[in-house]
């Protein structure tokens, strides 16, 4: 019976440990990684959208690379342009940049590596490889 009560404890207690270290909580990476690719999946949808005003046209291109420096310059310049502020998808879309830009200059800013600085390479977002079947 103690030998029973033995393995139902080990048993429980290698559950446990399994569960928590999937549970982890994000890592300042991950969190900025993953909204980075919100904010331009949101700005794609916003430029694509037939409802919203045509000043969302004249918004600068909104493409993120958290390994490049130029970034942070990117995020400024967006969350700073003074038009569409009648556009509420716009106004939301500024607070997560400026929320990214937070995240970036503040909380992360050791955990994270600038492997460029090419602006330019901001610009024209990199397509996906195609694929070939």
């Amino acid at each position: 019976k103690l030998l029973r009560m033995k393995m139902l404890l080990l048993l429980v207690a290698l559950l446990s440990a399994a569960l928590l270290a999937s549970a982890a909580p994000p890592t300042c990476y991950s969190r900025i990684l993953s909204l980075s690719k919100e904010i331009t999946e949101s700005f794609k949808d916003l430029q694509t959208s037939k409802t919203v005003d045509s000043c969302v046209e004249t918004l600068p291109r909104l493409y993120l690379d958290i390994h490049n420096y130029c970034v942070l310059a990117k995020l400024r310049d967006f969350v700073a342009y003074p038009g569409c502020d009648r556009v509420a998808e716009v106004n939301e879309l500024k607070e997560k940049a400026r929320s990214l830009y937070t995240i970036l200059i503040s909380y992360c800013r050791r955990d994270l590596v600038y492997l460029t600085d090419d602006c330019n390479a901001l610009e024209i977002p990199i397509s996906p490889p195609i694929e070939h079947s």
